[in-house]
């Protein structure tokens, strides 16, 4: 790529701190639960292994939990990449080739070549296993592929059936929360890919995660600047449920096939 294309390209793009909780607790477990039963014996016999007497699932939430730790506070922006509003997908992925980058996608790069080594001690393998499985989970979140200028929708105030809270949030927490689904509940309810979808996801790549969320991200920016006074509550639900439900099950079957790769 000439210098002046790669100036540019660099100059829509742009990682911001983000503090964040991809997904809450419920979603994050949803992904857990639905890799699991896309794992092969092998990959689930590793990966039990090294997590213990802790399921997939409920391991996914690790790496929000240790926030509250300051010796962990260097992991922040491992939980999302942000690129500004109006990037190609060409030029998108020229830009993850070339990533260096504290973020999202250099760190599942990272992650993924540290656990393929045999030799890994068994609490740096616990350690990075627990992040895999988080991150892998947050890049399936739209807005952890947002806009660096809001904070990945964080300063953009919604109101949510009367209550305050931000269009990350949301889509983090309230709009799963409100389907009133356990993990296991909701992860039953969705988990019913087609073949054809099956087969396209378990066959992605990191920067196909990526690309994908950051398209349906745009679309949801497009929409909340056109709703008026940023008022949502069950038309919202309506319209966005499909995408909440495929995300979530995305994850879990993208997951699945990372660790089948990794260990099995």
């Amino acid at each position: 790529m000439k210098l002046i294309s790669r100036v540019t390209v660099f100059g829509l793009l742009l990682a911001l701190p983000l503090s964040s909780m991809a997904w809450g607790l419920i979603g994050h477990r949803v992904v857990g639960e639905i890799a699991w039963g896309y794992m092969t014996p092998q990959a689930k016999k590793t990966v039990q292994q090294i997590l213990g007497d802790e399921s997939l699932a409920m391991a996914t939430n690790w790496a929000d939990f240790i926030k509250s730790d300051p010796s962990y506070r260097y992991l922040g922006n491992w939980h999302y990449i942000n690129f500004k509003s109006g990037i190609s997908e060409k030029d998108m992925r020229n830009y993850l080739r070339s990533d260096t980058a504290t973020d999202a996608y250099t760190r599942m790069n990272f992650l993924v070549k540290e656990l393929k080594n045999k030799t890994l001690p068994a609490d740096k393998k616990l350690f990075y296993l627990r992040m895999l499985i988080h991150i892998a989970g947050d890049l399936q979140q739209p807005m952890h592929t947002a806009r660096p200028d809001d904070q990945g929708g964080n300063a953009i105030k919604i109101d949510w059936f009367g209550k305050a809270t931000n269009l990350h949030s949301m889509w983090d927490e309230q709009l799963i929360e409100f389907q009133q689904l356990s993990y296991t509940e909701y992860a039953k309810v969705i988990n019913h890919p087609t073949a054809a979808d099956k087969t396209k996801w378990q066959k992605e790549s990191i920067a196909d995660w990526i690309v994908d969320s950051y398209r349906i991200t745009e679309s949801l920016y497009k929409e909340i600047e056109s709703a008026p006074g940023n008022k949502l509550s069950y038309r919202y639900n309506f319209d966005h449920l499909k995408t909440l439900d495929n995300q979530l099950l995305k994850g879990g079957v993208r997951l699945g096939a990372l660790l089948n790769q990794l260990f099995g």
